[in-house]
């Protein structure tokens, strides 16, 4: 004899068989598969979906108006920068075939034409770029949002942050500076507005959210590599999925008080083009680069003289140290720098990790300034947003397993030549 809980078993499992070998479940099926004879107790009733939210007209009007309100405010502070390099720099953002200052001819040495962005920092004509944009420009010229041109010198740059400052001769009626916001308060998940000239197509602006913080952006020369100066890394960074493109470079990512909280710089994609991935440099950044570069034409960065890594799970355990060890993990030791004299010390060995030789057995540093240390990327933070050159800071290190405090004096960082 068959139970009623094991009829009422067979039943389910029969429904469950109907609906993944016939497809979608329809109304036929249903009442098919749960239909039982009289003597059966009826199966639970099956409740009922929830209802669909209703979708605020009032919250979307709400919203919509915030986004025209940041564009009305925002984009008279965002320019449009054309640059013109005869052949004696390195301006890098060609603009493809089939728009404005294209190549050119193929058997005529073009000039190389570059589109950027940038925004209007004070009433005194600064705007602010990225390096990458103007550099070995011969000519820049600014256009604003109410199509005004001029030509625009440069005041001053600096490779390592990859920002720049020209500037324009115009009324301070005629220029609208931007509204800076503080990057520090910046969190995952935050509304984001890129506005700038992808594609020379002016004011145009784009939106998301804060994807993730803290990544880095190296930078360095272009150089040969016998030749090549230090390679920096930009700490901070800002990753956005708003739409960035070849042109929004030196344009603006602005919060939903329309507030500039970083400088929209690169994109990491396989075809130059958005992939919702765009890195931007943060304002806690711009803030101490760009009045620097107005009143000295460069910006010092704080300088200890070290390249290395994070130390990860995989290295400190072939260093024989606690696999939860943190730390940056010193690789070389740049000659005639802070660190050299401070003494200390680079990886002395070498060490398989993933089975790929690793330099290991360097020092690692845990702790600057009583700040701890939790990967490479903090120190160049810490040194950035803290210091400054000519400063002296105490690092915490682990020297073969045992800890101590080296005091060192921060120098400048060797100035670079190119992008």
């Amino acid at each position: 004899m068959v139970s009623r809980n094991s009829m009422s078993a067979a039943l389910v499992i029969g429904c469950l068989a109907l609906v993944g070998c016939s497809g979608p479940l329809n109304a036929s099926t249903l009442v098919t598969a749960l239909s039982a004879p009289a003597s059966v107790a009826a199966l639970p009733a099956v409740p009922a979906a929830p209802a669909a939210p209703e979708i605020s007209i009032g919250s979307l009007a709400a919203l919509q108006d915030t986004f025209e309100q940041i564009y009305t405010s925002v984009n008279p502070s965002v320019v449009n920068i054309q640059v013109v390099d005869n052949g004696s720099g390195s301006a890098s953002l060609q603009v493809p075939q089939g728009f404005p200052f294209g190549f050119g001819s193929p058997n005529v040495q073009p000039q190389r034409r570059a589109l950027g962005s940038g925004f209007v920092w004070d009433a005194q004509g600064h705007i602010v770029t990225n390096n990458h944009v103007i550099d070995g420009a011969d000519r820049i010229t600014v256009t604003f949002s109410d199509e005004t041109t001029v030509d625009a010198t440069l005041v001053g740059a600096d490779p390592s942050s990859d920002l720049a400052v020209i500037q324009v001769e115009l009324p301070a009626a005629q220029l609208h500076p931007v509204t800076i916001g503080d990057s520090e308060q910046v969190k995952v998940g935050q509304l984001a507005v890129a506005i700038g000239n992808p594609y020379g197509l002016s004011g145009t602006m784009t939106q998301g959210i804060i994807s993730a913080l803290s990544r880095s952006l190296p930078v360095g020369s272009d150089s040969s590599p016998s030749e090549r100066g230090p390679v920096y890394t930009i700490p901070d960074i800002i990753q956005t999925d708003a739409a960035i493109n070849p042109g929004n470079s030196g344009g603006v990512l602005v919060n939903a008080g329309g507030q500039v909280i970083g400088v929209t710089s690169a994109i990491q994609s396989p075809v130059d083009a958005n992939s919702g991935i765009g890195f931007v440099i943060p304002s806690s950044i711009v803030d101490h680069v760009v009045p620097a570069l107005i009143e000295n034409g460069h910006y010092d960065h704080p300088w200890i003289g070290i390249s290395g890594t994070s130390l990860t799970y995989d290295l400190a355990s072939a260093m024989k140290l606690d696999p939860a060890q943190k730390g940056a993990l010193v690789i070389e030791v740049t000659p005639n720098s802070p660190a050299s004299r401070a003494g200390l010390e680079g990886s002395t060995g070498q060490g398989e990790v993933n089975g790929v030789q690793t330099p290991i057995g360097g020092d690692v540093i845990t702790a600057i300034d009583g700040q701890p240390v939790n990967n490479f990327e903090d120190v160049s933070s810490y040194l950035i947003n803290n210091t400054q050159a000519g400063q002296m800071v105490s690092l915490t290190i682990l020297r073969q397993g045992s800890e101590r405090t080296v005091k060192l004096t921060l120098g400048s960082l060797p100035q670079q030549t190119g992008q």
